[in-house]
């Protein structure tokens, strides 16, 4: 790294004319906005364990391989400017030729990907940057601190496969990305169409995972190796979802579902390292926003055989429910037996998550979900072909509407409700707050953000409340099924005491929920 560095000390080239040597075109990896009109440039993207790609390898269909070589050379500005609108730029070397490659990559995408490429060849480790790519008007005079910040090398192995009536490249690269000392192992699988149906590909991928397990990629090498650069992460939060204002419902439905999978992918891949409590409730909050989206896009999909999708979905949220209750009851436990009591119960619950994000199960539900929300039943029910094309802003507007109003007749008489009831007004606050968190792009005006953050604040206020009432309701039972209900450190846990003021401050937070302005009004 350090001689490409000494290459770069008269920073990069400026280029000149609109295009000489260049290559621009649009990619398209199965997203769902694009792929319709322009389906003969699909691909699907897959991780896998190394121990897997050698068994991939043994396969007999696989075949006598190309094998090529490759290092890129990534660059960014030193506070990395590139990276934060979305662009990468590398130059790749590769069989004696150097390819230099900007990408504007689409966001909140989960192993399917929209970016504009634009491509050209290079005579050495120097960026060309001239008016045929966004980086100079990005970056104005901040380009000439363009320097190398991270390498990536893989070896590239490619067959061409048939499934059905389809023709695929199967690509398998595996290597490193490294920076400065750092570097992270790359296993993954590309899988390109090249003729056929996009359904093939999933169909392909159904059989590679029989013989070598593999998992949704949701990662690009280029983020590989910028997350390097940082601390190792212990957890994803939601990430913004980018919706467009001249979007469909139906692509934002798209849009949203792929973003609430690019972070349960994220957090499960922590947690298939090492158990950690923060990824796991990352993964359990991407699992409640999935299911959210199901719910407030219900009269769009309702038509289509969503429900087996669904049912999926809430047993993986379940299975990782117990985990996440006995983290929150940890952190309460005072030392002694019943504390021993809950740890065994802990580690037990965490084994269990890790046999379940270890499964077929999961796995191909993650194919699956991916598949019906490219070509499912749902984008072709007559009856809801209204609701599908309807600008995403005036979806969003009903939509929320529709949950406010169930949240402002649920939460009357707070206080004076069972818990059950009040759990029922909990899960439809949680659906208002994610639906206020997937539409807020689709509200952009200055009033309506600052309209936004306030109600958003007051939203969270009112789950905060709910939420500490929940876990109160919740601790009985799961000292029952542990044998803890008889132990005399039992009543520190029930917290019985701070119930009232609970009650009390989820009615004045659900009074200023209602007092709130819409900000989609």
């Amino acid at each position: 790294m350090s001689k490409t560095r000494n290459m770069l000390s008269s920073s990069v080239r400026r280029g000149t004319g609109c295009g000489g040597g260049w290559r621009s075109r649009t990619f398209h990896r199965l997203t769902p906005r694009l792929s319709e009109a322009m389906g003969n440039e699909v691909e699907l993207k897959l991780d896998l364990m190394a121990e897997a790609a050698a068994a991939l390898e043994a396969t007999p269909w696989a075949g006598d391989a190309k094998v090529a070589k490759q290092i890129s050379i990534y660059f960014d500005t030193p506070d990395l400017a590139l990276s934060k609108a979305g662009i990468s730029l590398r130059i790749r070397r590769s069989g004696g030729k150097r390819i230099q490659t900007v990408k504007a990559d689409g966001a909140g995408a989960a192993g399917l990907f929209v970016r504009s490429e634009w491509e050209r060849p290079v005579t050495d480790d120097v960026p060309v940057l001239d008016d045929t790519t966004p980086v100079r008007a990005l970056l104005g005079d901040a380009v000439n601190g363009i320097g190398p910040t991270f390498e990536v090398r893989v070896e590239r192995r490619s067959w061409m496969v048939h499934q059905d009536d389809a023709v695929i490249e199967l690509v398998l690269d595996r290597g490193e990305a490294v920076a400065g000392e750092r570097s992270t192992r790359i296993c993954e699988i590309e899988l390109e169409l090249q003729q056929g149906d996009p359904s093939a590909l999933f169909a392909f991928a159904r059989r590679i995972d029989a013989i070598a397990p593999v998992r949704l990629g949701v990662q690009t090498k280029a983020e590989r190796g910028y997350r390097l650069l940082g601390p190792a992460a212990r957890l994803f939060k939601a990430e913004p979802v980018a919706l467009a204002s001249d979007m469909t419902a139906a692509e934002a439905f798209r849009q949203i579902v792929q973003s609430c999978l690019r972070q349960f992918r994220l957090n499960e891949g922590l947690l298939l390292v090492s158990p950690d409590a923060g990824s796991l409730h990352q993964a359990r909050v991407a699992l409640r926003r999935l299911r959210s989206a199901f719910s407030i896009f219900k009269q769009m999909i309702d038509e289509s055989g969503s429900a087996a999708l669904r049912a999926e979905l809430r047993w993986l949220a379940s299975e990782l429910g117990e985990a996440r209750d006995l983290d929150v009851l940890l952190e309460r436990a005072p030392p002694g037996d019943l504390r021993a009591k809950i740890s065994a119960a802990h580690d037990a619950a965490y084994g269990r998550v890790a046999e379940v994000l270890a499964s077929t199960r999961v796995r191909v539900l993650m194919l699956d979900l991916t598949e019906w929300t490219l070509s499912g039943d749902w984008l072709s029910g007559p009856g809801t072909a209204r609701d599908r094309d309807m600008l995403a802003r005036d979806f969003a507007a009903a939509a929320l509407d529709r949950f406010r109003r169930k949240v402002k007749k649920g939460g009357r008489g707070l206080a004076r409700v069972d818990d059950e009831l009040r759990h029922e007004v909990r899960k439809d606050a949680k659906k208002l707050r994610y639906a206020s968190e997937f539409f807020a792009r689709l509200f952009a005006s200055k009033r309506e953000q600052r309209r936004h953050r306030k109600f958003v604040a007051a939203l969270e206020q009112l789950q905060d409340q709910l939420g500490a009432l929940n876990d109160l309701a919740t601790v009985p039972p799961m000292l029952d099924r542990i044998g803890g209900a008889s132990d005399p450190q039992a009543a520190a846990l029930l917290a019985a005491d701070k119930r009232e003021t609970l009650l009390e401050r989820a009615e004045h937070a659900h009074e200023d929920l209602v007092d709130m302005k819409r900000f989609w009004r």
